[in-house]
């Protein structure tokens, strides 16, 4: 079903025609009034009863006028049925065939004593119903001025039929009434439109609102379940079917004790002891952990579930564990740096001593080396706190490859034909940092290079692949690989199996790679040795 939208109004000159166009009904109810009334008239006359004193001033034209009324007023109640006409055409039509046909059986009947001037208020209030702006007075007025001119002609043309005077007062009262009908019914018809207008508006900002409510809880992350004070379930959204592992399951207007008792039993607990909303709700059918928590709808209403992964939970606070355990590792990495300078500049002034002895001399040359290598952890790990937001750029994977290798194998002192680069046939560019690039790749190609056997030829391949949805850079050695329990923790800080590692340098990259809405993977190879893979974003 199309709707406005909630943030949208109906324009005000569009509200009438709107209007109208729904107003059919009525219309065809007062159609059909007319159709009733104009057939029980025919009958009345084909029958012999014809109540007095109707048609006894000219029974030739009362009859000829009833059965022509009867024929239009068919002809536009099928018209009206059809909907063969426009609205508004259709109305003017039903109540100038109204007034035109009862000024003539007023006439035929002996004018405002017969008493059908009568019938001029309810068509003149069907106008003020139905017609747009100041036609009902228009009606009302038209009316008026007929009664009037029909008492005239009825005494110019039969004065001696009629024992007194022309009914002037009388039909200058039927005329007020016309007015004062036609004036109020199209007031309270406008303020009903107004009200009808306000009142849909509010429908469908209600009916937008219920759906951007429904879209909105149905894609949470969180997990959302509404029950009644019955326990039946109301609403689950597509996350809490996930997290319970339902499915497409219909469980909605079940009883919660049936479709997930292990929640029932934590609800019926919380209600008990309002206390430790967050609760820990283990499943057993996927072996999920879930963390719920409560809240009462209304008085008694009902309750609302919130469901979250506790992998997830737990997973944010050991960042945020990570993160506070960074700064305090920074700030103590800081303060260990200045004594350190101060370690190696007296070692090596005191190296410089021609006294020592050459043992003496082999501990200094190890406090200097163990130094160095306390001072490259301290700038690691002070680098993992000083890391400057990425800037990403335009790349070109194949350009940028050529470059880096030319920098990294005069540094490394690689020979010819040790790193092997493979770019694909097509240029593939990627929004990445390019120092930061520099570093994660710089990076894998020093721990391939450690790791790859002297023996093989290439001992590093780079190779660029792409699909339809990604594109990755692969860095490769032909090393002895790496055992699978020493890879689940490849990525953690301060990780290492080499004696002289700081254990940041993975850590490093991984974390580089994901502020740049890149992935680094290992992806050990079916034949021997080790892969990373750098899957950049899209």
């Amino acid at each position: 079903m199309k709707t406005n939208s909630i943030f949208s109004s109906l324009p005000t000159g569009a509200a009438p025609s709107l209007l109208h166009s729904e107003h059919w009904t009525p219309l065809g109810y007062f159609a059909a009034y007319r159709l009733i009334l104009a057939g029980l008239l025919v009958v009345l006359n084909l029958l012999g009863q014809t109540p007095a004193p109707f048609g006894s001033l000219a029974p030739s034209l009362y009859n000829n006028v009833i059965h022509i009324h009867f024929v239009i007023t068919l002809l536009t109640a099928l018209a009206t049925y059809a909907r063969l006409l426009p609205f508004n055409p259709l109305v003017d039509i039903h109540v100038f065939t109204d007034i035109a046909g009862v000024i003539l059986l007023m006439h035929a009947s002996g004018g405002l004593d017969s008493g059908l001037g009568m019938l001029l208020i309810v068509s003149v209030a069907a106008a003020g119903i139905f017609s747009i702006g100041r036609t009902a007075i228009l009606f009302a007025a038209l009316a008026s001025l007929a009664v009037l001119l029909e008492q005239s002609f009825l005494y110019m043309q039969a004065p001696y039929l009629i024992q007194t005077s022309p009914s002037y007062p009388q039909a200058g009262m039927l005329g007020v009434a016309l007015f004062a009908t036609a004036a109020l019914v199209h007031t309270l018809a406008q303020r009903i439109r107004a009200s009808e207008h306000l009142a849909r508006q509010r429908g469908l900002d209600l009916a937008n609102m219920a759906q951007l409510t429904d879209y909105v809880i149905q894609h949470m992350q969180t997990g959302v379940l509404v029950i009644d004070a019955n326990d039946q379930i109301r609403l689950i959204n597509t996350t809490a079917r996930q997290l319970l592992g339902v499915g497409s399951r219909v469980v909605v207007g079940k009883l919660l004790q049936g479709e997930l008792p292990a929640l029932q039993k934590q609800l019926q607990a919380w209600r008990e002891s309002r206390q430790m909303n967050s609760r820990f709700l283990e499943l057993a059918d996927n072996q999920q952990q879930l963390v719920s928590s409560f809240m009462v709808i209304g008085q008694n209403a009902g309750h609302l579930i919130f469901l979250e992964d506790a992998s997830e939970a737990n997973q944010q606070a050991q960042q945020l564990k990570l993160a506070s355990l960074g700064r305090l590792t920074a700030s103590i990495a800081h303060e260990i740096r200045n004594p350190l300078g101060a370690i190696s500049h007296a070692s090596e002034l005191l190296g410089e001593s021609p006294l020592l002895e050459k043992s003496d001399k082999r501990l200094l040359s190890i406090i200097l080396e163990q130094s160095k290598r306390i001072n490259a952890l301290i700038e690691s790990v002070l680098q993992l706190g000083r890391r400057e937001r990425p800037q990403p750029q335009d790349i070109v994977l194949g350009l940028w490859l050529h470059r880096f290798l030319e920098e990294f194998e005069h540094h490394a002192n690689c020979q010819p034909g040790d790193i092997y680069l493979n770019l694909g046939k097509i240029p593939i560019t990627v929004q990445f940092d390019p120092m930061q690039l520099q570093q994660i790749i710089w990076n894998l190609c020093l721990n391939g290079l450690r790791h790859a056997c002297n023996a093989s030829t290439p001992k590093l391949e780079l190779s660029i692949g792409h699909n339809e949805k990604d594109v990755w850079l692969d860095v490769r050695d032909h090393g002895p690989g790496i055992p699978a329990e020493v890879a689940e923790h490849l990525f953690e800080p301060f990780f290492t199996t080499a004696d002289k590692g700081t254990g940041l340098g993975l850590y490093l990259a991984h974390e580089l790679a994901e502020s740049n809405r890149a992935r680094l993977l290992y992806l050990p190879p079916p034949d021997g040795g080790a892969r990373f893979r750098l899957l950049f974003g899209r």
